[in-house]
């Protein structure tokens, strides 16, 4: 398995540029280390250790700090019990059509607005809380700022934060520091945790976008792990912290209805984003993989396949510009944010439609809202009744 793997994967034109072995990239032992493959082995144990981390996290710290934000989930109306709807929403659509509503009408004897009322109502239900998408952004907020304060600690004094020619300095033989080394183990392994949850994660309409730039990412640094583009990832990684952990802490005080401090995060987030996505990232990183680097090697595949890989993320990130340029709109010409371009897959339509329904609740919850009603009306009736009697008996004066 090995001579498999050193013929076909561990190539060297794969890896390093032309005209150099892996013998030339050892080191001793007062040199550094160098970059293996199988240091990456580790974090899949890490993720794990991170998914775990997180369950006690969630209800240790994350759940009480909810509630004292005041975080307030709503209230939702569960739908009835009925084995074949029950069905068809899990093994065939969480939104039937209207030939689909017609037949499950005659399968269960509904009518079809009962049948859109049911699939509503449990739509509904599976729709994430308050408290669980504030638990989210809370867990990602700690770790992206615990990773950018110990990322920008560990590089603020390195060359190649100031100038990115370092980056290629003695290329490909670059020992790599243990703080270095922990920082994309540790990043390589928290990516791989949001990964492997995608699927009990909040759902949002980015949602193919997520798993993409999550797969991207994997690939990105485990890829310039091996071929020790260890020094240009690090400031890959450092710049994606920046604006990150920015962008949670304003989501959790969004769940717990601080709006005007949430839409001044908002647009502190926004400057650092597009500043940081689409003026830096390009002109500074993109540009010395792409340009800089060929000073001091000839391309290689590692070269083209690392390019692609950023220009994946830069793509990324002008999509998410175009979604918070929506945002920046909305916030200058209705005077906030009014929703996340990001927000959950379901829309928000259905919740207050449920909240006006009422063929599913019971005779007592309509009894009580149409006696609230009656009584608005009877209220109404006779503050007009008083207040045309007093305006009759100012006008009988004069009239005598």
């Amino acid at each position: 398995m090995e001579a498999l793997l050193n013929e076909w994967l561990w190539r060297e034109e794969y890896w390093i540029p032309p005209g150099i072995r892996w013998q030339d990239t050892e080191m001793k032992e007062n040199e550094g280390h160098f970059p293996r493959p199988r240091d990456l082995f580790y974090t899949l144990p890490l993720a794990l250790a991170f998914i775990a981390l997180r369950y006690v996290f969630d209800r240790l710290i994350a759940i009480p700090l909810s509630k004292c934000l005041f975080v307030k989930d709503r209230i939702r109306i569960r739908a009835a019990s009925i084995p074949k709807l029950e069905t068809f929403y899990k093994n065939n659509s969480q939104q039937p059509s209207q030939n689909e509503e017609i037949s499950l009408g005659k399968q269960c004897g509904l009518s079809k607005r009962k049948i859109q009322t049911w699939f509503r109502h449990r739509r509904n239900q599976d729709r994430p809380s308050n408290t669980k998408k504030f638990c989210e952004a809370f867990w990602r907020f700690v770790f992206y700022l615990v990773a950018f304060t110990a990322g920008l600690g560990s590089l603020i004094n390195t060359p190649w934060f100031w100038d990115q020619r370092e980056c290629w300095r003695g290329y490909p033989k670059q020992p790599v520091s243990e703080a270095h080394y922990w920082y994309y183990i540790l990043e390589m392994g928290f990516y791989l945790s949001l990964l492997l949850c995608v699927s009990v994660d909040v759902k949002r309409k980015d949602f193919k976008e997520q798993v993409i730039h999550h797969i991207a990412t994997l690939f990105l640094i485990g890829f310039s792990y091996c071929a020790n583009f260890v020094r240009v990832g690090t400031l890959v990684m450092l710049l994606h912290d920046s604006s990150d952990f920015i962008l949670e802490v304003g989501k959790m005080l969004h769940y717990g209805g601080w709006t005007k401090i949430c839409d001044s995060l908002f647009v502190v987030f926004s400057l650092v984003f597009l500043v940081t996505r689409l003026v830096v990232f390009p002109t500074r990183l993109i540009h010395t993989t792409l340009v800089l680097s060929m000073e001091f090697f000839e391309p290689f595949f590692g070269y083209y396949f690392f390019n692609v890989l950023l220009l994946v993320l830069q793509a990324l990130h002008i999509f998410w510009a175009y979604l918070i340029l929506r945002m920046v709109y909305k916030f200058m010409f209705y005077g906030k944010v009014e929703g996340d371009e990001r927000s959950d897959e379901e829309s928000e339509v259905d919740e207050e439609e449920e909240e006006e329904e009422g063929d599913d609740c019971s005779w007592g919850q309509r009894k009580v809202a149409i006696n609230s009603k009656v009584a608005s009306l009877a209220n109404n009736c006779v503050l007009n009744n008083l207040t045309n009697q007093r305006n009759t008996n100012r006008r009988l004066p004069k009239a005598r």
